[in-house]
């Protein structure tokens, strides 16, 4: 298993156990992202774009995980994925150029195109 998946799979064992222990937040958390989620003046993949690109930002390894796995399934081509890149490296300097490179090796680990 690829770094970003096991990653992910350790967070989500987490969430289950938050899903038993807190439900009503858990919930509130579910419905608000599933709610932000649907088209609307933005369709889904950009906003995928968008939480990565923030996720960058705030240099959450289990949220790069997450999102570029949701970028890979909505169809997020390369050339999209490293034009967010741009943005998120300008916006963030150095750090995020570092923290972007990250966001790349999820992305080509849950089977975005790869060089």
């Amino acid at each position: 298993m690829s770094h970003f998946q096991q990653v992910t799979k350790d967070i989500n064992s987490k969430l289950a156990e938050f899903q038993k222990r807190m439900p009503e937040t858990m919930k509130g958390f579910g419905q608000m992202a599933s709610v932000s989620k649907k088209d609307s003046a933005l369709d889904a993949k950009t906003k995928e774009l968008i939480a990565t690109a923030i996720a960058i930002a705030a240099r959450c390894e289990g949220c790069l995980g997450f999102h570029a796995k949701a970028c890979v399934k909505l169809g997020v081509n390369r050339e999209e994925f490293e034009s967010m890149l741009e943005v998120a490296m300008y916006m963030g300097g150095g750090p995020s150029v570092m923290t972007a490179a990250e966001a790349m090796n999820a992305y080509e680990e849950f089977g975005g195109e790869s060089l």
